[in-house]
């Protein structure tokens, strides 16, 4: 097997992903807030694409087709902004966090770099949704009742569902990193992107970049939809995806590395 085909090693993993977060650290915050507002504007061609699947295929099948057919759209935006490395949030909940548990970086720091990628994140979203609810309709490619059910599946579930949902789509978009950085063919990186993906867009899990969008453009077209459904949808996709992303991956996999070394050390001893 060819050194560029073998995969990567557990710590070789984590000090790769040290010095990726690490470098987000030393960008301008114009540089990050133009990425992270690249990444809010590119993760809506998930949205627009599940739109337009739901009014070619809504009531000519089943319920339960219906959804498979529109999460297949989930990952198109996806592809786009992470392997166009734009700054996505749920990415950066796992990525950012290890240089803090490593010491390069201080909480205060990671606070701040949080908070202009959400931001950067959400205002695009928010661009995109303004946008693809004008020309959707009035191409008549996406009715607003289209716009109205995506946004339905992200509000209807009670608050402890959305925290507990937006936990598991937060842990596997922290793992989507990892894998990431574990294989080093770009054809595997974007298989490994629409797996990862489409499993959190069939499961119907929360995500607080897509479905920013997804309810936003929900509550532009429609009255069912209020500004208290997206508040309360945001706060606990938000809360979860951080918690998801990175808990059970950062400091799982780093405390992995750590035990892993101290272990080395005392068998060194003997």
């Amino acid at each position: 097997m060819a050194e560029n085909d073998k995969p990567k090693e557990h710590d070789e993993i984590v000090e790769d992903q040290i010095k990726l977060g690490f470098r987000d650290y030393e960008r301008s915050s114009v540089g990050l807030s133009l990425s992270a507002f690249t990444a809010g504007l590119e993760i809506g061609f998930s949205v627009m694409l599940m739109g337009i699947l739901h009014a070619m295929f809504s009531g000519k099948v089943d319920p339960e087709v219906l959804h498979l057919i529109i999460s297949l759209g989930y990952p198109l935006g996806f592809i786009f902004v992470i392997i166009g490395r734009s700054e996505l949030f749920t990415e950066q909940t796992a990525l950012a966090i290890l240089p803090v548990l490593n010491g390069k970086a201080s909480v205060g720091e990671l606070l701040r770099l949080w908070g202009f990628v959400i931001l950067g994140n959400l205002v695009g979203g928010l661009l995109f949704a303004l946008f693809i609810t004008w020309i959707g309709p009035e191409s008549g490619r996406i009715p607003a009742e289209s716009f109205e059910h995506i946004a339905k599946v992200m509000v209807e579930p009670n608050w402890q569902i959305t925290l507990g949902s937006a936990v598991l789509a937060g842990w596997m978009m922290g793992l989507l990193g990892w894998l990431i950085s574990s294989v080093r063919e770009s054809i595997s990186h974007i298989v490994i992107v629409i797996f990862i993906t489409l499993i959190i867009g069939v499961g119907g899990l929360h995500h607080c970049i897509v479905g920013n969008i997804e309810v936003l453009s929900g509550m532009l077209v429609s009255d069912s939809i209020s500004l208290g459904d997206y508040l309360e949808f945001l706060a606990f996709a938000i809360i979860g995806n951080t918690v998801g992303g990175a808990f059970f991956v950062s400091v799982l996999k780093y405390s992995q590395m750590k035990a892993g070394n101290q272990s080395k050390s005392a068998a060194e001893k003997f």
